[in-house]
């Protein structure tokens, strides 16, 4: 059973790493934000390899800001929420070690499997009984089955992509049984096209959600700014075998700086008994509820991904072979959200240029509210029943 801590007062974990979400928050928020070290951090450029070479704050001018009332207020409000979600797992088809392969059924139906990021739980995908993506395309008649990875294990922090991929993804689906319709959400899909490319036998039919592949079409810059970061995880690394939560969300943080502070600044004002309010609060439970990233897949991921760009550029390799999207001769469906700001439409484009055969949707919501938010059924679940019909 999935089950968030029982909340009360200040029992909530998030939003995390909380000290880091007020002080980017308050910064951004502030006047004097272009002489905070917020504002250092936006001008180090491509051209600049370290703060050390952006102009101190004039101390003259600079005071620090004071987090402000309603951000404080709204934050107060989400951890002291009275929402708890208990929501029973489905039978579990087959195990290996951390990961289970979830089953929702009916079983007499043509499968359809969920890949969903190893950096977050894989529950946002089945959220709320109410409000359930997987559990709509499995009353719908879709035999809906979710790859949950589970939190990386003594094994699984040696594990490369190709271990996960090659090895972990590619064995659920020969578990199977038959072979099925694949579909990535975010860092998923891209799991799903390489094993989509391994064993086509195995995949016939592939969905691509909110999935990137040119990390440097919507901001080179700030990529490569991502990937300077590694070095200073090395001490974690060396420390757990992992990257931990709060890293993850730091580096996520960095990419938005402003947005949590917005939407609790909007939460504070909003009825703490209405289904919006309950619905803010499952998700923001979700998002801290994070999974640590294992060693060797951060580094290919910031290193590879941000830093060298390696999908784009034809240079990620799986098993020793190149993954080359436009190899896949099968029907696809790609939906890119148009006000993503983790996956940018400009990131995850290529890929409907790239398939052959690809139906694409651009619903007008973000990464997390197209499978997950109060829009969710009309901006994704229903046009994606649509195709798998």
């Amino acid at each position: 059973m999935h089950r968030t801590d029982a909340p009360g007062p200040n029992h909530r974990r998030g939003p995390r790493p909380l000290l880091l979400h007020l002080m980017l928050a308050t910064l951004n928020s502030s006047a004097a934000s272009s002489n905070t070290w917020l504002g250092a951090w936006k001008s180090w450029n491509a051209d600049s390899r370290s703060l050390a070479d952006t102009p101190s704050p004039d101390p003259t001018v600079f005071a620090p800001p004071m987090p402000d009332a309603a951000l404080l207020s709204g934050i107060a409000a989400y951890r002291r929420h009275p929402f708890s979600r208990i929501l029973p797992d489905p039978p579990v088809l087959w195990t290996e070690g951390s990961t289970r392969l979830l089953d929702y059924g009916p079983a007499t139906a043509a499968p359809v499997l969920f890949v969903p990021s190893l950096v977050n739980r894989a529950y946002v995908l089945d959220l709320l009984p109410d409000h359930s993506m997987l559990r709509f395309l499995a009353a719908a008649g879709h035999r809906t089955l979710l790859l949950d990875w589970g939190f990386p294990g003594e094994a699984e922090c040696d594990f490369t992509l190709t271990d996960y991929i090659a090895g972990r993804l590619v064995r659920a689906l020969a578990a199977i049984g038959t072979s099925v319709t694949l579909i990535g959400y975010c860092m998923g899909g891209l799991m799903a096209i390489a094993a989509a490319q391994l064993r086509p036998e195995l995949v016939t039919r592939l969905g691509l959600l909110a999935t990137p592949w040119d990390f440097w079409a919507a901001d080179a810059p700030g990529a490569r700014r991502l990937a300077e970061l590694l070095p200073f995880m090395e001490p974690a690394f060396s420390f757990g075998g992992a990257m931990p939560v709060d890293a993850l969300q730091m580096l996520f943080s960095l990419l938005d700086p402003g947005s949590v502070g917005a939407k609790y600044r909007d939460f504070g004002t909003q009825d703490q008994g209405s289904a919006r309010a309950k619905m803010f609060v499952a998700i923001e439970d979700w998002l801290n509820d994070g999974v640590p990233l294992a060693a060797p897949v951060a580094r290919e991921v910031l290193g590879g991904w941000y830093g060298r760009n390696t999908p784009a550029h034809g240079t990620w390799r799986i098993a020793g072979l190149p993954v080359a999207p436009e190899t896949l001769a099968l029907p696809c469906f790609i939906a890119i959200p148009g006000r993503d700001r983790l996956v940018p439409p400009e990131s995850a484009a290529p890929l409907a240029e790239a398939m052959q055969h690809a139906t694409v949707i651009r619903p007008r919501v973000g990464h997390i509210g197209m499978v997950a938010g109060s829009s969710a059924k009309t901006a994704l679940w229903q046009p994606l029943l649509d195709w798998l019909d």
